[in-house]
């Protein structure tokens, strides 16, 4: 079994937990909208589809970048050519963790069930980030 859907929108990754001075933790505000808008897009493009809860996944990401307006004209052409890369914030392992935490309890039990994991970056006219998830025991 495999799922594809897009997020549209820049990428963005998990923030770090949060500390009131009365101890209590929360999560950033920009997080829990982001989780959202993950869940609704998959919602929207893959309906109620649910990995079993013994499966084994791999995650794929591409996150595309908006491409900066205040480059030059060459630069922005090698960054649509993927000759030139994102080396910007958010940190790969933030976007993989804000994407995968999103999907838990709807696409499948838990993200430990994620057993392999590629995240790669690009520029793009059209910042979004595509996911795709395949059990891999599945011939």
């Amino acid at each position: 079994m495999e799922v594809r859907f897009i997020v549209h929108g820049e990428p963005k990754g998990k923030g770090r937990p949060r500390s009131t001075k009365t101890g209590h933790t929360f999560t950033p505000k920009d997080t829990v909208i982001y989780e959202n808008l993950v869940r609704m897009e998959y919602l929207d493009q893959c309906g109620e589809t649910k990995f079993p809860d013994d499966a084994m996944l791999d995650m794929r990401i591409k996150a595309y970048y908006t491409i900066p307006p205040s480059r030059p004209k060459k630069k922005k052409e090698l960054m649509r050519a993927g000759i030139i890369r994102p080396t910007k914030k958010p940190d790969m392992d933030n976007c993989i963790k804000v994407i995968a935490d999103a999907l838990n309890k709807l696409a499948y039990h838990d993200d430990t069930q994620i057993v392999d994991c590629q995240i790669r970056k690009f520029y793009s006219d059209d910042p979004r980030v595509e996911v795709r998830i395949l059990d891999i025991q599945t011939p």
